[in-house]
């Protein structure tokens, strides 16, 4: 992980220096990177060709943007838009101050908070009340693992989950996620980070989005549980062999994956990752407005003027 020294006192300068050993699995309060912020030492976030981030320093970063998000923002029953601007510009500021993230990297930063305090949300609920609807007693309080949570906002947070409308939404979001197929099963790094992991024990292989579809279903040992998800490999496997073999032509957003899958969804792009339109990676152009051009023959002219037109038309004529 590269980090850049801004302290009053060195130079700025870059160096390398290792992966942290990770903890085990519970609530991070990230204290290396509060400590790296007071020796005035950031870690460089680094991007690919495409410009997604990916490595150790913007793994760490996204688990400081979840400590900021779950501990920074108030557990209310609210949108994301309507969170003030004044915790979100500090919830940027104690990132910019802890990493390099890069020119446009707010709008980044901001829209990955967003998704964890959402998904933060989500967890309380689906782990810490509703499993406990019949047992109120155990709604007192904030969990044991999240004592930070002051109690008026967990009070009112229960309230809002318990209440016959969420019921509603709730069972509409359960029943949309029984229709998902093919669910992957990547770490935090998501597909860029799990691109840059298979070029080094890959190298020299085209890592195209099937391939990484499809890598991104493994387990460990190289299968792929999913009876589903597994059908769709082995025809992806049958297609590539094809474009190897020269008797499959591909061409722009009609890749081997479109081919296994079926047509891209409006506005995402399957197997690269969030954030990423059909237009920047596909690189298609713009499409033309179609302009109506008015049926000049059927107007209406003046009396004065079909008189002219008629008499040009006698004259000139052969």
């Amino acid at each position: 992980m590269k980090f850049v020294s801004s302290s009053e006192t060195e130079p700025a300068s870059t160096a390398t220096i290792s992966e942290e050993a990770k903890s085990g699995r519970g609530i991070s309060t990230m204290p290396r990177v509060v400590k790296r912020k007071f020796q005035k030492i950031k870690p460089i976030v680094e991007y690919n060709s495409k410009g997604k981030p990916y490595g150790c320093a913007h793994s760490e970063m996204q688990s400081y943007i979840g400590v900021l998000a779950r501990s920074r923002v108030p557990l209310v029953d609210n949108k994301w838009v309507q969170i003030s601007k004044d915790i979100k510009e500090q919830i940027w500021e104690a990132v910019d101050m802890a990493f390099v993230v890069g020119q446009g990297g707010k709008k980044m930063v901001l829209s990955s908070a967003a998704k964890k305090w959402k998904d933060f949300k989500s967890t309380l609920t689906r782990v810490h009340i509703l499993p406990f609807i019949k047992e109120k007693e155990k709604l007192r309080q904030p969990p044991e693992t999240y004592k930070f949570i002051e109690k008026a906002y967990w009070d009112s947070f229960v309230a809002s989950r318990l209440s016959e409308k969420f019921e509603a939404v709730h069972e509409e979001q359960s029943q949309r996620r029984e229709k998902l197929e093919y669910n992957d099963r990547l770490s935090r790094k998501g597909y860029v980070g799990f691109k840059e992991d298979l070029k080094e024990i890959m190298p020299g292989v085209d890592i195209d989005r099937s391939t990484l579809w499809k890598k991104a279903r493994e387990d460990k040992h190289g299968n792929i549980p999913d009876p589903k998800a597994a059908e769709k490999a082995k025809l992806i496997d049958d297609l590539q062999k094809q474009v190897s073999e020269g008797t499959l032509s591909l061409s722009g957003s009609n890749d081997v994956l479109t081919l296994a899958l079926g047509p891209e969804h409006p506005g995402r792009v399957r197997g690269v990752g969030a954030g990423v339109s059909p237009k920047q990676y596909f690189n298609l152009p713009r499409q033309q407005k179609n302009i109506e051009v008015p049926d000049y023959s059927k107007l209406e002219l003046p009396s004065s003027l079909q008189s002219l037109c008629s008499y040009a038309e006698t004259t000139l004529k052969p």
